[in-house]
């Protein structure tokens, strides 16, 4: 079983990652919405400290290339901690929230 399938794309992801004050998240969001099959960016800052900021990066497009998008935030300067979330096939399917433990 191979890595990726030529016919299955990627659509969405949901990364958490670190990067530097600098550059703003503006620039860091414009470079990966440059990228072929990008169709929209969204940075949230979740944390700052002296010379870093945790982001959570959601990416949505019609076939994304994680290799090309990590390219990126590399080149400025950030890490992906964790891939939080993937959807590949034809259609986003919408994440369902579940009862907390709690409730059931």
């Amino acid at each position: 079983m191979g890595e990726t399938t030529s016919t299955v794309r990627i659509r969405r992801l949901v990364l958490d990652v670190l990067k530097p004050h600098q550059p703003r998240m503006d620039v860091l969001a414009y470079a990966v919405a440059e990228l072929s099959g990008v169709d929209s960016v969204n940075v949230t800052r979740t944390e700052t400290d002296s010379s870093t900021e945790g982001i959570v990066v959601t990416i949505v497009g019609d076939n994304l290339i994680y290799k090309d998008i990590e390219d990126v935030l590399r080149d400025y300067g950030s890490s992906i901690h964790s891939v939080d979330e993937v959807v590949a096939g034809e259609e986003i399917i919408d994440t369902v929230a579940l009862p907390d433990e709690e409730e059931r």
